[in-house]
């Protein structure tokens, strides 16, 4: 294994971005926050990419968070902008991105998964805000309860106690929850089901979920509109129906 902080890989249309400092439970060090994104960037401009998949390397951690060791040496006290990996806001990243969580995610390895589009887990994973367990802040989790009823996540940010991956599921902060050895075989093949699907039709549906979420019922809708009309433009719109008849399986080209 190389000992990249971060590792990139591709399969089948699938990438996989994968946090490689097992020995400190995959935390956020610097080395990691930067690779994180210099990844997303990658991924963004990998057209033989059409999903993302964010894991943790070993079987014990997909993140335990930031690296308090680091923080501590450097008297971190308000994070500076761009300290947390927001990845999906920083870097823009229109592809849809599946959180295979293979262990722990706490604190910053929570943010990540929540960061993510989907997220898959382990049956032995645990995920929780433990900000309030060492008092620091989590502004990151202020999308939560658009993902998953507020008492909830109230009960995650003030209690500071990890739930299962059961729990995260009966939710809805999980899609689904598989044993351990299975994980990246599903998301793998979750990938892969995306990836066959059209491009601009997925990015469309990914952009309206996350639009919906800043605009009221009605504006939502014209914003569906306006993000769905250069997919029913494209040759793609075509090419389906063209497939369809032929009975043979579409030729994707992404315009």
């Amino acid at each position: 294994m190389s000992d990249a902080a971060v590792l990139y890989e591709r399969q089948n249309g699938v990438a996989w971005l994968t946090i490689n400092r097992p020995e400190s439970h995959n935390a956020l060090s610097k080395g990691v926050r930067d690779g994180l994104r210099e990844g997303f960037a990658r991924c963004a401009a990998d057209d033989a990419a059409h999903v993302l998949v964010l894991t943790g390397a070993g079987d014990r951690a997909f993140c335990s968070g930031g690296d308090l060791k680091e923080m501590a040496e450097l008297g971190i006290s308000v994070p500076p902008p761009g300290f947390m990996p927001h990845l999906q806001r920083d870097v823009k990243l229109d592809k849809p991105v599946i959180a295979a969580v293979n262990g722990i995610a706490y604190g910053g390895g929570f943010l990540l998964a929540q960061m993510c589009d989907l997220c898959l887990a382990a049956d032995h994973a645990r995920l929780g805000i433990t900000e309030a367990r060492w008092g620091r802040g989590a502004p990151w989790a202020a999308p939560l309860p658009w993902m998953i009823p507020p008492r909830a996540a109230l009960e995650l940010l003030l209690t500071a106690e990890p739930i299962g991956a059961t729990r995260a599921f009966e939710i809805g902060l999980v899609n689904r929850v598989v044993p351990a050895a299975e994980l990246r075989a599903a998301a793998q093949s979750l990938g892969e089901q995306i990836a066959a699907n059209a491009p601009l039709s997925v990015r469309a549906g990914k952009a309206m979920v996350y639009a919906s979420a800043e605009h009221g019922w009605r504006d939502g809708l014209d914003m569906a509109d306006a993000l769905y009309e250069p997919v029913y433009l494209s040759q793609d719109a075509q090419e389906g129906p063209r497939a369809f008849t032929e009975r043979r399986a579409p030729s994707w080209v992404g315009r």
